[in-house]
């Protein structure tokens, strides 16, 4: 099994994402959800369309274990967009590359 270093990429049919967070996008640690919001939201996040895992058949379980290894090694960052009401959580390189800085007080 590979490691859970992996980022999910768009389908090949799905428009292009702009990784760049919204004015109004509200960064929230992972941590202060309870365990039962923070399952949901992982569940809702890896279940998405257009998410495609390459060659690999991960579980359901798997796929949520990954992606909060990742929030756990602050590679990726849960995001909070007021206006959608909706939850995102992308790569802090990516990010990063788009000129966001982040929670100065990590």
């Amino acid at each position: 099994m590979p490691s859970d270093d992996y980022t999910p990429a768009e389908s090949p049919g799905a428009p292009p994402a702009d990784d760049t967070p919204q004015e109004g996008v509200i960064e929230v640690p992972y941590s202060r959800l309870s365990a039962d919001a923070l399952d949901a939201i992982l569940e809702e996040f890896v279940t998405r369309e257009g998410t495609d895992y390459g060659d690999y058949d991960y579980s359901l379980a798997d796929k949520k274990a990954h992606v909060l290894a990742q929030l756990k090694r602050s590679e990726a960052t849960l995001l909070f967009d007021p206006v959608s009401q909706t939850c995102h959580i992308e790569m802090v390189q990516v990010l990063r590359h788009h000129g966001w800085a982040g929670d100065p007080h990590e």
